[in-house]
């Protein structure tokens, strides 16, 4: 079995094995990357696609450290970048001022799956859910995130506190609907 170090040799090199290792080794977080930022299964493999193209593409640019987050990078990206090229066709919301709301509920969280979760958080809307992951799953802040979704850091922090409430409704009733 090749190390990752040899896999990564080798691809910068454009052999199709170590190319084919490297895919294997990665194809299943990444896709997972995709699909929390997109609706559907189709568009999810479009992302996916085209951000391994990209990795294959600029593999000579990684330089050391972390290969899984560099690579989550340009998933992430490419992500982003597909939102904006399809920005036209979906409903934009931004408010400028919101209160904050957390959910204090964290036993409602406890009693559902990952797989639960994950589905819910891919029934917020698209601006809502772009920032929830930027901010909550890849640590991005809001200025950064302002930056990448072209909108205002106030929006960024908005849209995240709208995420959260609507995340909590959506978890209450889920709670209310197991009990019955």
């Amino acid at each position: 079995m090749a190390t990752e170090e040899e896999i990564i040799a080798g691809c910068k090199q454009e052999k199709a094995a170590f190319q084919e290792k490297l895919f294997q080794l990665y194809s299943r977080r990444m896709m997972a990357v995709c699909t929390r930022y997109t609706k559907s299964r189709f568009e999810a493999e479009d992302i996916f696609q085209e951000a391994f193209v990209k990795v294959f593409k600029n593999i000579n640019t990684y330089h050391g450290g972390s290969f899984e987050g560099w690579m989550r990078q340009i998933f992430v990206h490419t992500a982003i970048n597909h939102y904006h090229k399809n920005k036209k066709y979906q409903e934009q919301l931004d408010y400028s001022t919101v209160e904050e709301v957390v959910p204090n509920d964290d036993d409602i969280i406890s009693t559902i799956s990952a797989q639960e979760l994950l589905g819910l958080i891919n029934q917020l809307p698209e601006g809502y859910r772009l920032v929830f992951n930027l901010y909550i799953v890849e640590g991005f802040n809001h200025r950064e995130i302002g930056d990448m979704l072209q909108i205002a850091e106030g929006t960024s922090k908005s849209q995240l506190a709208k995420a959260k409430s609507y995340l909590k409704k959506m978890l209450q009733k889920h709670s209310i609907s197991e009990q019955c």
